[in-house]
């Protein structure tokens, strides 16, 4: 039985703080024990604590940053006794810059196992990267000095075809995974004269329909959707709408603001949970079909005129009925509509979803989001459509 990381945690409970660490010093001082630092020098794999390491090649993720890393498998009955504890060091070091090495620590608390316990159980851990090529030297050690060490090679490197997408990280360096995805953005440096104003509507669901809650893998591709748009020096002001049509509400809703609060924004859909519907909406078998054509009757209506209208999410078919139906008398738009779909099987999927065809009625353009490629260049002719649009309106000034 190969239990999940998530799993894993329930069984190894973390120390305060478990998420990876970076170790710091002074200068080039770094806190580190010296047997430990010895091991990483030696380059010698060892395994009196046995262990399989299954190092992750660095992939580009949603967020225009290469995530490596690794997962650790170990057999429970290694573990069996009384409390132990075991701590993972590793280091990262770029082949441009071998004297600048960036090390790392994590330590989990295992409790109490049975000396007859089966299974294993896994333990992961992740960094971030730029383009280069790496070494990674890594221990783990528990509190009988047993010791399991693994050293391998990392190359993080874009496809020939997506060379000209501007990552997140520069090229050679190393840093901490991003563990807190509603952090607020950093000031971005804003094209002078005018700027546009967007409003931002996203459907906040699961990649799979039927899912019971959201993953941290959907939730990431949605909030750095987001994130690109609000990144892009044209766009001055946001309005955001998060709603979920399953459950049949808007969870969070933030007027124009020369920033989306992304905070608030985490906080609000932290109870979003799909599998579990109230009884009475279930009565209403057209429930979705309303509450999806009404948002956007409302949105259309609303006082805010934007220079665009972007909706954002997964692929939704609504249990019954069809929006663009009940759209066709609503009030004309004098501004482009987008979807930035975001579906990882297309060819599994090919059919257009809800929100899909209620874009139609109003001439509407929709990307398949599939890989972070995607993302890049649909962002980037999306907001050059959004500049042509609003200079063929003869619009000289965003609103205010």
């Amino acid at each position: 039985m190969r239990l999940a990381p998530v799993l894993a945690i329930a069984i190894l409970s973390a120390l305060p703080g478990w998420a990876q660490s970076v170790l710091v010093g002074v200068g080039s001082t770094i806190h580190l024990v010296n047997e430990d630092l010895a091991l990483l020098e030696a380059q010698i794999p060892r395994k009196d604590l046995p262990c399989k390491v299954e190092p992750q090649d660095p992939a580009v993720g949603f967020d225009l940053r290469f995530h490596g890393g690794y997962d650790v498998t170990m057999a429970l009955k290694e573990l069996a006794g009384s409390e132990n504890q075991l701590r993972i060091v590793f280091r990262v070091t770029p082949d441009a810059h071998p004297d600048e090495p960036v090390f790392f620590a994590q330590n989990f608390r295992v409790p109490a196992i049975p000396e007859d316990a089966g299974g294993d159980t896994t333990l992961a851990g992740t960094f971030d990267l730029g383009e280069g090529k790496y070494h990674v030297d890594w221990l783990m050690r528990d509190r009988q000095n047993r010791v399991c060490a693994f050293f391998w090679d990392a190359k993080a490197e874009l496809p020939r075809g997506d060379r000209d997408m501007e990552l997140a990280i520069g090229a050679n360096v190393v840093q901490a995974a991003q563990n807190e995805q509603f952090l607020d953005d950093p000031p971005v440096q804003r094209n002078a004269g005018a700027l546009l104003n967007v409003k931002v509507m996203v459907n906040f669901a699961p990649q799979n329909q039927n899912s019971s809650a959201m993953r941290p893998l959907d939730t990431l591709a949605l909030v750095t959707m987001m994130r690109r748009i609000t990144r892009d020096p044209r766009i001055g002001k946001f309005s955001l709408v998060a709603f979920n049509i399953q459950e049949q509400r808007v969870a969070y809703r933030q007027p124009s603001s020369d920033k989306i609060d992304f905070p608030a924004m985490g906080k609000a859909i932290s109870d979003i949970e799909p599998g579990k519907i109230d009884l009475k909406l279930l009565a209403n078998k057209r429930g979705e079909e309303e509450f999806l054509t009404d948002l956007i009757k409302t949105e259309l209506a609303s006082a805010d005129r934007p220079d665009a209208l972007i909706f954002a999410g997964p692929k939704y078919m609504v249990t019954e009925g069809s929006p663009e139906n009940d759209l066709k008398n609503a009030e004309g738009v004098d501004y482009p509509v987008f979807y930035l779909n975001y579906n990882l099987n297309p060819a599994g999927v090919p059919w257009r979803d809800s929100i899909g065809r209620a874009i139609r009625v109003f001439g509407g353009k929709e990307y398949t989001i599939t890989k972070p490629r995607d993302l890049f260049f649909a962002v980037t002719e999306m907001v050059g459509r959004i500049v042509e649009s609003r200079q063929g309106r003869g619009v000289a000034s965003a609103p205010k």
